[in-house]
């Protein structure tokens, strides 16, 4: 099968998801950006707990849980923190 007959999400370019990852890694972190999207996204799980419709609790939820991984994530994220935290004890 050639490259042209499979679906444009399976030929051989970058997905958007990939693409929007590379331009995240490149960009530079901004102090206090981690703390800002760990912040929100406490704040979004505690939101999600507290609504009526299990719907809302699921996306509201997993939103925040999404945003809390985040902010552990990434070159500027609580794992760096970590690492400096050992490298002091």
């Amino acid at each position: 099968m050639k490259n042209d007959d499979l679906p444009r999400s399976a030929s051989s370019s970058p997905s958007l998801a990939r693409q929007l990852k590379d331009i995240d890694r490149r960009r530079p972190d901004f102090p206090g950006e981690h703390v800002i999207v760990f912040g929100v996204g406490v704040l979004l799980m505690l939101a999600g707990m507290r609504s009526r419709t299990v719907l809302r609790r699921t996306l509201i939820t997993a939103a925040g849980t999404a945003l809390v991984g985040r902010a552990a994530s990434g070159t500027g994220g609580i794992a760096r923190v970590a690492r400096v935290v050992r490298r002091l004890g």
